[in-house]
């Protein structure tokens, strides 16, 4: 169960960090909202992932399915680069996640 809470934290990472620009661009309270339940989200679920996983792994993790997820999010909804250097390397960023799931 800890791998799904930490694959969800990394979603609601993911969301948060998509929730910045939206704050960004509309500059309002419910827009603040929902960014600080996005993030709150994800460092709950987070917590809960790390009862049962090693610290090191879980926040590998965490950051690397936020830090890809974001990168995504940006070439998908923002316009974004979509070199393939940069995919390449979102690659490698989910294929080091996926080994330290492996190992753990």
């Amino acid at each position: 169960m800890a791998w799904v809470y930490l694959l969800l934290a990394g979603i609601f990472e993911m969301t948060g960090v998509a929730l910045i620009n939206k704050l960004h661009q509309d500059k309002n309270w419910q827009a603040l909202l929902l960014l600080l339940a996005g993030f709150g989200a994800s460092f709950l679920f987070l917590t809960l992932a790390m009862k049962s996983l090693p610290m090191g792994t879980a926040y590998a993790v965490w950051t690397g399915i936020g830090a890809a997820g974001g990168a995504l999010l940006g070439m998908l909804y923002y316009g974004e680069s979509k070199d393939w250097r940069r995919v390449f390397f979102i690659c490698l960023v989910l294929g080091a996640a996926i080994g330290l799931k492996l190992v753990s």
